[in-house]
């Protein structure tokens, strides 16, 4: 009877060693990372002072939290006036109808974070959707691949500087309407992000669909699955690995991409805060360029996790290792 109860406290240490581990030695590579920082940075002098170390990096994050509170505050104000107008003048008039304005005030660096995070998830959603049926289609198909294959390694290493103006011009051109939709600076970063992004998923989902394993192609012969049911059932579950793979690097070249862009068309987003950081050269320019490019690395952090998450839930093989 004993023997088990040792063996689950020997599961217990396990777990808790393992955990303990997992927490200690991210905390240690990080504070190890904030001593060279700081370290590094007192040495570090340019022509806006010295270069921003951890302790200045906090003060700005703080300033920026503040700016963006201010903000929000004026903008309730801005609507609260329009609010007692329209009621003051419905009182003389109660046939008037009022129409509230739209708040034009600075964006904050938050509202800009909000900005790049929708714009990339747009042009990595419609990289995805043209990405992973066509590379499906490339993958089941060796005649198909023969005649994409030279464009797409064409295309394939083509810089977002590239492409920005050309997207620019066709947006441009195109895009005429009087009440648009979509601004024209969201749609010119979105499909510049899509060309530049689509590239990863679209390869690895087809080296996925032709590796699939003989024996499962065989069971689909023999059940004799339709097109449509051998894709979902058997090919698809097969793929998800290599292509999640493509969809986890798409992800990070769609990130950084959209930074290039914004930075570049001075596009609303936290690329352009940065280049309006560097412009303004201020005394607190550095610092808070420091705070976007630890935002940035941040977030392209967490939509790597995200995507991580998604496999694991959609995978079939749950004992397969992720990282």
């Amino acid at each position: 009877m004993n023997i088990p109860s040792l063996s689950i406290a020997s599961l217990k240490d396990r777990v808790e060693n393992f955990s303990f581990k997992a927490l200690l030695f991210p905390i240690f590579g990080i504070l190890v990372f904030v001593l060279l920082w700081q370290v590094g940075a007192s040495r570090v002098h340019t022509s806006l002072g010295e270069f921003p170390g951890p302790t200045v990096v906090y003060e700005q994050w703080n300033s920026l939290v503040t700016e963006h509170h201010n903000e929000r505050v004026k903008e309730d104000k801005f609507y609260q006036r329009q609010e007692k107008r329209i009621e003051a003048r419905q009182a003389k008039d109660p046939n008037y109808v009022g129409k509230l304005r739209d708040y034009t005030g600075k964006p904050t660096f938050f509202d800009q974070i909000f900005t790049s995070l929708y714009t990339v998830l747009a042009g990595f959603g419609l990289a995805s959707l043209i990405a992973i049926p066509l590379g499906i289609l490339i993958g089941l198909n060796s005649s198909v691949y023969s005649a994409l294959n030279p464009i797409i390694q064409v295309f394939k290493p083509v810089s977002p500087l590239a492409w920005l103006p050309l997207v620019t011009m066709v947006v441009s051109a195109s895009y005429v309407s009087e009440d648009p939709m979509f601004s024209k600076s969201f749609l010119t970063s979105m499909f510049t992000v899509t060309l530049c992004c689509m590239w990863p998923t679209l390869i690895n989902t087809a080296v996925g669909v032709a590796a699939v394993e003989k024996d499962l192609l065989n069971v689909s012969k023999v059940l004799r699955l339709g097109w449509i049911t051998h894709v979902i059932k058997i090919v698809i579950p097969s793929a998800i690995p290599l292509m999640f793979t493509g969809l986890r690097l798409s992800l990070g070249i769609a990130w950084m991409v959209l930074i290039a862009a914004e930075m570049l068309a001075q596009n609303p987003g936290l690329g352009k805060f940065v280049w309006d950081e560097f412009q303004n050269g201020s005394s607190n320019s550095l610092g808070r360029i420091m705070v976007a490019v630890l935002m940035i690395g941040f977030i392209g952090f967490l939509l790597d996790r995200a995507m991580l998450v998604i496999q694991r839930f959609v995978s079939w093989d749950k004992t397969q290792v992720l990282r």
